[in-house]
């Protein structure tokens, strides 16, 4: 089982949640925290999980989950609703990049991808979340490709349906066509071969006058 299914398993399908995305992160910029505070728990992962309530009117929050070296289970930290998110920072327009900033109404969460790729997705889910699940106040989305927020993304896979269906009417009609001329070509051979056969009769008959 993967860390985002078993995320989803121990930690969102108990509270009758689902689980539409996660992204696994570090933070950018270490906080000073004391030892203490840590509980001297040592390194972890990190994840920022997007996730709805099975019930309606559906739920939708940020939770960052962590699972702690030495440890299976993953632990439930820090949680939003989507309605506090304020601003999704994707840090450069112009290339592919692993780092993010999401900003909420008392937090802001500077953090790396594992990588651009990982990041692109989770960006599409959170920006396609937004537009379902929000009528207003809905989060700025700053400095991001049009890729992570699904343009390129969606145009790409529309296109490549398109394609791919063309292509395959395209085939059809092709087979068609081809069983439609081996036809044609039959037929055309049996009206040959008959029309030979009826001149022949036709010279036999005059012979025997």
């Amino acid at each position: 089982m993967s860390a985002k299914s078993a995320i989803n398993k121990e930690v969102f399908a108990p509270h009758d949640e689902k689980m539409l995305g996660a992204v696994q992160v570090k933070r950018r910029m270490k906080k000073k925290i004391p030892f203490l505070a840590t509980g001297g728990q040592g390194d972890y992962m990190t994840f920022i999980c997007l996730s709805v309530t099975n019930k309606k009117p559906a739920q939708v929050s940020i939770t960052k989950v962590k699972q702690f070296e030495g440890s299976s289970a993953f632990v439930r930290r820090s949680q939003w609703t989507l309605d506090q998110l304020r601003q999704v920072n994707g840090i450069d327009p112009n290339q592919d990049c692993a780092e993010f900033d999401l900003v909420f109404d008392n937090a802001l969460d500077p953090w790396v991808a594992g990588s651009a790729t990982e990041k692109c997705t989770f960006f599409q889910i959170l920006h396609h979340t937004c537009q379902r699940f929000l009528a207003d106040r809905k989060p700025e989305f700053i400095n991001c490709q049009s890729k992570l927020l699904g343009g390129n993304s969606i145009l790409h896979s529309a296109a490549d349906s398109v394609t791919s269906a063309v292509q395959k009417a395209s085939q059809a009609l092709n087979e068609r066509g081809e069983r439609l001329g081996r036809t044609e070509e039959k037929t055309g051979e049996m009206m040959n071969s008959a029309q030979q056969f009826a001149d022949t009769a036709h010279k036999l008959a005059m012979k025997h006058k």
